[in-house]
């Protein structure tokens, strides 16, 4: 088996969180603390430095002060709690959470596809959940909304330029994240060394920076377990403090909790009020982790985690220091580093660093795991993406992605300086993603839960309302900062459209393209060309029918493979497909011919199989799928045929069970009791040969009488991409010496 599917921690699977203990649970919410929650338990070390960045400043009356905690505790508790713990985490796609999972769920619901070879036969699959869609009875508003998206796709088109904007904008989180943590942890160095010039506390950062990416290829495994007690030492170390703070500097902060001194802190400071919201959005940085990371732990364990830890130690955090900045108005420079008592400056000043660092794993690990659901939604070139633990699910590694972000983050921490700018960059980011968040909410409430248009529309307005306030004041930032989310979103959707477009484009040539059966019979069984020992893989795009590629080989090659496979590698709009349901075989043309067509399914986080593991499940389906053909041969369950390491056992080929090696098989080709029989054992016999893959090296080219625009999508941006993304043998993994490369040129 693959060893990404072997041994996974239990808790960490999808699948072990259907039924579990309550000592799994707890375990479950602690271990979160360290994947979930590093980065939004760091934001008190740049919150409030940032939000008095500009022309507000703290007065006698501590107006400012109480009116800023007020609309940090009412966002974390209307955004963070009620917003995601709630709501947002109830609408998961078979466990998992994220912007995909909720378009995949409105995919599925309202019948709309990005991807373009998708068969009626993928809503059979168990992760489809097809009877409890057929089940629940459509409102009007539902069935309105459904019919709208299907007479209208270019409405379909823009929600997927919609979530792919929320995509992109968390890819810019992956590269703000890092800097502006580690930055504002190193920087509360000046605190006690003053003298130590900007340059240095640069450079640190940099080197923990270069430290940080560089050590990613290793996996987080080897280290996470150190994370969730990093993380819950450094939310006790600021809820202590700020405890300690409130009842040394003023007690009488806990009126800041009334929802008052939200209107009149803007009343009071007008237009400057307003604008110094960009930076108490960053008081809910990371809240979207908590639905991404769904997955990886269950809905259960996180809200726990979030509602008797998280959140009232940062709500204690943001007290504190608002209670030591009123009576120190001048000390909102690095404001947190000032608020912690002498006595344990150095300790809460390392775990602050850690924990920058643990929050910053985080957002690139994320990161790492959008970049590969984009590539299986044909959204992103094809990346090489390893497994780094053959135990814990879903680790994984983007060589190109890495060193991308590393170079980008770097970019970014060398050429802004500044934490205050890096928070107006980072609090457009962040706004952004919640608001895509909170319209696909919408459209979950009335299309998947079948609720009311009122109570949508509700929520729509309470929270929506709330993050375009947070929006306007980021976009006034843009020039000190908030350009460089605008500038990454805009370079990464450009990639991520282009490739898409592109993509539906070469799929459209090849179903233009098919070459017809009846030429295919006209050939006779020989297809024209000696017929060689072995087994040949032609991989397309096509989930039916024989893809243009095979008359380029039918024309110029006198020799073919005596077992002919039409490979389809497709993703499907469900997070993980059943092994089970992977591969469905179909047969091209008459039996004698020996063609089939083998559709590989995957989900969107699925773990693709190694070659070899392959091969087997491959040749087990085939022999499968011709004894179903065969009326006449009892049917030999499921069961009977296992893949045991490499060897293949089949009960009902002979009289007693027959274990076929692939190695060392000895098969007696003239035994044709019955045609399953036969082809059972010539499928055997072609795999004891050998297999060969076979691809496509095809070049895209926009026809002549194509709109200029389209000619440099085509020509210049995709051309470009497709050059210098990683090949398909690369991200297969197929051995040179069974690869056979053939090119071609679409004209789209």
């Amino acid at each position: 088996m693959n060893p990404s599917h072997q041994s996974l921690e239990h808790g960490i699977s999808h699948q072990n969180l259907k039924r579990t203990s309550c000592a799994t649970v707890l375990t479950l919410a602690y271990q979160s603390l360290g994947v979930v929650y590093g980065d939004l338990s760091t934001s008190p070390l740049y919150v409030y430095q940032t939000t008095f960045s500009g022309k507000l400043s703290l007065k006698e009356d501590d107006e400012e002060i109480f009116g800023v905690l007020s609309f940090i505790f009412w966002t974390f508790t209307f955004i963070a709690l009620f917003k995601y713990v709630f709501i947002v985490m109830s609408a998961d796609d078979n466990g998992e959470g994220g912007t995909f999972a909720l378009y995949s769920l409105l995919c599925r619901h309202a019948k709309l596809s990005i991807l373009p070879n998708q068969q009626p036969t993928d809503e059979n699959l168990c992760a489809y959940d097809a009877s409890a869609i057929e089940d629940s009875e459509d409102t009007w508003q539902s069935s309105f909304l459904k019919l709208f998206f299907k007479k209208h796709p270019r409405f379909q088109k823009g929600l997927l330029i919609f979530v792919l904007l929320g995509t992109c904008m968390t890819i810019g989180d992956g590269v703000i994240t890092p800097a502006i943590s580690v930055l504002s942890a190193v920087s509360g160095v000046k605190v006690k060394i003053s003298q130590l010039h900007d340059n240095y506390v640069v450079m640190i950062s940099c080197v923990i920076l270069v430290g940080l990416f560089s050590i990613q290829h290793y996996g987080t495994h080897r280290v996470a377990f150190m994370f969730a007690p990093i993380v819950a030492a450094w939310l006790l170390c600021i809820s202590g403090i700020g405890i300690y703070n409130i009842f040394h500097w003023n007690p009488q902060i806990f009126r800041a909790l009334s929802p008052l001194y939200m209107l009149r802190f803007l009343k009071t400071n007008g237009i400057e009020g307003w604008l110094s919201l960009g930076g108490v959005v960053l008081s809910i940085t990371g809240v979207e982790t908590m639905y991404a990371d769904l997955g990886h732990f269950s809905a259960l364990s996180i809200k726990i985690a979030f509602t008797c830890l998280v959140y009232p130690c940062l709500i204690l955090a943001y007290m504190g220091e608002a209670a030591f900045l009123s009576k120190h108005h001048y000390d909102i420079q690095r404001s947190f580093y000032k608020a912690i008592p002498e006595a344990v400056f150095w300790p809460v000043f390392i775990v602050a660093t850690f924990a920058a660092i643990v929050g910053s794993q985080a957002v690139i690990s994320a990161t790492f795991s959008i970049i590969s659901q984009c590539c299986a939604l044909n959204c992103f070139p094809p990346v090489k993406i390893v497994h780094t633990s053959s135990r814990i699910y879903g680790q994984i590694y983007v060589p190109e992605i890495n060193w991308i972000l590393m170079c980008l983050c770097l970019a970014v921490t060398i050429g802004l300086r500044d934490t205050n700018m890096l928070g107006h960059a980072y609090g457009l980011a962040i706004t952004t993603v919640m608001f895509v968040t909170t319209c696909l909410m919408t459209l979950v409430t009335v299309i998947v839960w079948k609720q009311g248009i009122i109570k949508a529309v509700m929520c729509f307005l309470l929270f929506g309302t709330i993050e375009l306030l947070y929006i306007s004041a980021s976009i006034c930032k843009v020039p000190e900062g908030g350009w460089v989310p605008l500038v990454l979103s805009c370079l990464f959707m450009g990639i991520m459209f282009t490739w898409n477009y592109g993509t539906i484009k070469k799929h459209q040539f090849d179903v233009e393209n098919k070459v017809s059966m009846s030429r295919i019979l006209s050939l006779g069984p020989r297809l024209g060309m000696v017929r060689v020992p072995g087994i040949g893989l032609i991989f397309s795009n096509l989930v039916s029918g024989v893809p243009a590629i095979f008359g380029h080989f039918v024309t110029n090659l006198p020799a073919f493979h005596q077992v002919l496979v039409f490979v389809c590698v497709k993703s499907v709009q469900v997070p993980y497909v059943c092994e089970n349901e992977r591969l469905v075989i179909s047969r091209v043309g008459p039996r004698e011919y020996a063609m089939f067509h083998c559709v590989v399914r995957y989900g969107y986080k699925d773990v693709q199989q190694e070659n070899y593991n392959f091969e087997i499940k491959l040749v087990a389906a085939m022999i499968q799928f011709v004894q179903v053909e065969d009326e006449d041969v009892p049917q030999v369950p499921s069961h009977e045929l296992s893949i045991d390491g490499e060897n293949l056992s089949v009960d009902g080929l002979g009289v007693s069970a027959h274990t076929f090696n692939m190695s060392h098989c000895n098969i007696d080709g003239h035994d044709q009791e019955s045609l399953y029989k036969y082809e059972s054992l010539k499928i055997l016999k072609a795999k004891e040969s050998g297999v060969t893959y076979i691809l496509g090296h095809s070049y895209a080219k926009a026809k002549k009488s194509s709109s200029i625009l389209k000619k440099i999508a085509i020509d210049l941006v995709y051309a470009f991409l497709s050059k210098n993304c990683r090949d398909p043998d690369v991200v297969m993994n197929l051995a040179h010496t069974s690869l056979l490369e053939v090119g071609m040129v679409y004209n789209v």
